[in-house]
């Protein structure tokens, strides 16, 4: 029911208008609740796409005067299971939402129903996000513990960019980083996106998912999508035949295959398998002949792809359309892809949906957001989380990755002020509020060839066992640590002051 689990903001009921109904006091706090609303936000109506307690704590914050400078980063404690690295996506549609956040009339007139005061609320009218952020640029293949994202701010600007970070940065990553895994299996062990095409969208969680499905999917190299939306809003490639209805929809097979060849004779492939695969492939080729248009190629949807595969490439040889490809899908996932490749399967693409859109065999990326250092009376004093299995490592800090003969050999993460060698991940992206990097989808997806390219062989393989890649910490680092354990323990203020 609405209402119903809403925490207190100031140790009274959230809804303020004095009303026992709480539909009466959801429609006084500015637009009238709407069960069908689609949910739609702007980069600037996501100011609250927000956990409730991110505006309890920052208003707490503003009101204690505990706006000084601070250090968050968001980064992965454990890889998600069958998962063995990550592939980094979404910072650039997270910094376009941060950049646009603000809190219109709107918002605010809900944040004041909840019981936020004046002059935070006469904050949060003014709130634009000024301070820096360092990330990982997207593309990037990233390891448990290693910082991602570095939000350097005021305490309370860092603390309202939580949730947003969080949401799409954790689904974006999740995404690329499956779309990575099919590239390789389409490559045999080798990043091979261009075979690979987002089928994706009708499965998605969502309308934005499938936005940033598409999205994802391109910086891990895919060559497309069958999402238009996507394929126009990115510039990506919109690829796409017909459906099985198409086919149903005529008297005969080969009927359905001379109309949409006279109609689009410049995307003349042919879904084959609506009755029987074999038949379909001949009658492909026959209307082929019939319309004199080219046949661009078949798709398989369905049955024994490795099998049905060898049977299309002998009838299209032998009619003298070597030229044609095949195009396999039909719930497809990268073992078993893996395995068609391996069997030397004549299929030319692989037109993945429900798996590679929710990652079905490991859903969730687990990222977190967490406080690292931050300013007291004017000086910097790390800080960490110790409780058990969620322990965090102090201060703020950069990631050194090394390379031996075009390999990754190891990873090492630092202090932020240090300079180690190797190359360093996290890269500047805002400065004062203001965007100072920004990449096109080639650039990513370039970049994310490039480091797959650099996995060792075994972090390569789907499923490489007990194979693992060495991430360590800097002497300074531990040195961190200890010096804020002994602090914590003394409880008299042992600082390490050293900004990150």
């Amino acid at each position: 029911m609405l209402g119903q689990g809403v925490f207190s903001v100031t140790g009274k009921t959230a809804g303020m208008s004095g009303s026992s109904d709480p539909r009466t006091r959801v429609s006084r706090r500015g637009r009238t609740p709407d069960a069908n609303d689609p949910g739609l936000l702007t980069p600037a109506q996501t100011s609250l796409l927000t956990d409730q307690y991110e505006l309890a704590m920052a208003s707490s914050y503003l009101g204690r005067g505990m706006n000084e400078s601070a250090v968050f980063e968001l980064f992965v404690r454990h890889l998600p299971p069958r998962r063995r690295w990550l592939l980094a996506a979404g910072l650039g549609p997270a910094l376009a939402m941060v950049h646009a956040m603000e809190f219109g009339e709107e918002e605010l007139a809900y944040a004041r129903s909840l019981g936020f005061g004046p002059s935070f609320l006469e904050y949060l009218a003014r709130f634009r996000f000024s301070g820096d952020i360092d990330a990982m640029p997207e593309g990037t293949i990233v390891f448990a513990g290693e910082p991602l994202v570095r939000v350097t701010a005021g305490r309370v600007e860092a603390q309202l960019l939580e949730t947003l970070l969080l949401n799409q940065i954790n689904f974006q990553t999740m995404v690329a980083t499956k779309a990575a895994r099919i590239a390789l299996a389409a490559g045999g062990g080798q990043p091979a996106g261009e075979r690979l095409v987002d089928f994706s969208p009708r499965r998605d969680h969502g309308t934005d998912a499938a936005m940033k499905a598409a999205r994802a999917a391109a910086i891990a190299g895919s060559a497309g999508t069958s999402n238009l939306a996507s394929a126009m809003r990115y510039g990506l490639k919109p690829v796409g035949t017909m459906a099985h209805s198409y086919v149903m929809s005529f008297e005969r097979e080969e009927d359905a295959f001379k109309a949409f060849m006279e109609d689009f004779p410049g995307n003349a492939v042919m879904l084959v398998d609506t009755y029987e695969t074999v038949k379909g492939v001949r009658r492909a080729i026959a209307a082929a002949r019939a319309t004199g248009v080219p046949l661009a190629g078949v798709r398989l949807d369905s049955g024994d792809l490795l099998n049905l595969s060898r049977k299309a490439r002998a009838l299209l040889d032998a009619a003298g359309m070597s030229e044609a490809r095949i195009v396999a899908s039909g719930d497809l996932e990268e073992r078993q892809i893996a395995r068609l490749v391996a069997a030397g399967a004549p299929i030319d693409s692989f037109g993945v949906g429900t798996d590679l859109g929710t990652s079905r065999d490991s859903p969730v990326v687990n990222g977190i957001y967490k406080l690292v250092a931050h300013q007291v009376g004017g000086a910097w004093r790390d800080v960490r989380k110790r409780s058990p299995a969620k322990a965090t490592v102090p201060g703020a800090k950069q990631v050194f990755r090394n390379y031996a003969g075009g390999e990754m050999r190891g990873d090492v993460i630092a202090r932020a002020e240090e300079k180690l060698p190797g190359r360093p991940l996290l890269v500047p992206f805002v400065r004062d509020g203001v965007l100072v990097r920004a990449e096109t989808i080639e650039q990513m997806s370039d970049r994310a060839r490039t480091e797959l390219e650099a996995l060792p062989a075994t972090l390569r393989e789907l499923d490489g066992g007990a194979a693992s890649y060495p991430v360590s910490y800097s002497e300074c680092c531990s040195t961190a640590l200890q010096a804020v354990d002994a602090r914590v323990g003394q409880r008299d203020g042992c600082r390490y002051d050293a900004r990150g």
